[in-house]
């Protein structure tokens, strides 16, 4: 009995010397449980939105109906806008505004992972690793684009891709998926290929979903990418909407939450960046099929959430709006879907129109299109699951990493 009472005692002191006490134990599980044990970020590049609402419509169109289809994630419970300007432009650039989101403080154009003084910043998946947290970075735009870099890279101009692609192996991350590499062997083609670098560094990277089922049975860390980037780098800008590619964005998530599973807490962040190429282009319809495309996405990550409720929390928004789109232009209170979709249909999704020929047709089919630029407005955001609420009304993009990690 003595010794018993001497354990006790022992245990009280000890638990006085570091500070514990009950409440404090409850309270840290109790963080714990408040964040979401599987985070999806969905970022369309460009997507404000008028983009989203000019999908709508084309959906209600195909339906015989002038409204009312949805998209999936503008059926979210929670809504709020961001404002998205940098640290020295009101107009902000992808890197800048993918740096805000993923890092939470303000940069300036053109630098990625970085404060506008050049100090490295950790992302939110650099935090959420450091947490045991799986990490899952994708893109259907160049994986060393500004926006994934903005996740897992540090540099003071987002054009530097070489650099930007080695920054991968430092992140640590488990799964990246996108088309390929940028300046895949160094901007005059005399470097060491990106893949093999990689490949060193304890990445395995895979070219097509065959050699990606393959290989991911085994890998530690993988990268995916499409079958036609191996040994080249990958095409740059394309405003095609209909993609011979042998997976699709909606496949990259699919193929992320198989390979990172759900034994353990995972954070994914998918960019739909074809959206903003095709608004800097004042492609309509090809614009229109990104954000479909995007939505596919979205919904395999909505049937990972049906499947886990209570531990799941999806964010949708973006870097930015381009191209200043309104529906409906020159007085017309008509779209003309027909049309449009024709043409569309006939080029096989591929811009053979020139700048005039494609200003004229959409006026005549009533998109206003104000610029082939980024503007300046707050851009939505949607979200569902456990800690939606905290992106209900009026953000700033720098506030979204905060309160993914708020408890």
């Amino acid at each position: 009995m003595k010794s018993k009472l001497h354990i006790k005692a022992l245990i009280i002191a000890l638990v006085c010397i570091v500070g514990l006490n009950p409440s404090n134990v409850l309270n840290a599980k109790e963080k714990q449980d408040n964040k979401a044990k599987y985070i999806f970020l969905f970022i369309g590049d460009g997507m404000g939105a008028t983009h989203a609402a000019a999908a709508e419509s084309y959906l209600s169109y195909k339906k015989g109906k002038f409204g009312g289809e949805r998209l999936s994630f503008t059926d979210f419970p929670a809504y709020g806008s961001v404002t998205t300007f940098s640290a020295n432009r009101p107009i902000t650039c992808s890197s800048a505004s993918g740096t805000a989101i993923a890092c939470g403080a303000k940069t300036n154009n053109g630098m990625v992972g970085m404060d506008k003084d050049s100090v490295n910043l950790k992302s939110v998946a650099s935090v959420l690793e450091e947490m045991g947290y799986k990490i899952g970075i994708m893109s259907n735009v160049p994986i060393n684009h500004a926006t994934p870099s903005a996740f897992y890279a540090h540099n003071v101009s987002r054009k530097n891709y070489y650099e930007i692609s080695r920054d991968i192996a430092s992140s640590g991350f488990e799964f990246f998926a996108g088309p390929g590499f940028l300046e895949y062997d160094g901007k005059n083609h005399d470097k060491p290929a990106t893949d093999i670098y990689l490949e060193k560094k304890g990445y395995v990277v895979s070219y097509g979903m065959d050699e990606f089922n393959q290989e991911s049975k085994k890998a530690k860390k993988i990268i995916l990418c499409q079958e036609s980037a191996k040994k080249e780098q990958t095409g740059n800008y394309t405003n095609d909407a209909k993609s011979k590619e042998d997976f699709s964005l909606e496949q990259m998530v699919d193929a992320a939450i198989g390979y990172l599973g759900d034994k353990e807490p995972f954070f994914i962040m998918c960019e739909g960046g074809n959206i903003d190429w095709a608004a800097h282009s004042n492609l309509t319809m090809p614009m229109v099929q990104n954000i479909l495309i995007f939505d596919e996405a979205i919904q395999r990550a909505l049937k990972f959430y049906e499947e886990h409720k209570d531990e799941t929390l999806i964010i949708v928004t973006a870097d930015h709006e381009t191209g200043g789109l309104t529906l409906g232009c020159e007085g017309s209170k008509k779209i003309n879907w027909k049309e449009i979709e024709k043409i569309w249909i006939e080029s096989g999704y591929k811009n053979t129109l020139s700048k005039e020929e494609n200003k004229a047709l959409n006026t005549k089919c009533s998109f206003g299109w104000t610029t082939r630029s980024h503007t300046g407005g707050p851009v939505p955001i949607y979200a569902i699951g456990k800690g939606a609420e905290r992106f209900i009304g009026r953000l700033d993009n720098t506030e979204i990493k905060p309160r993914i990690l708020a408890e």
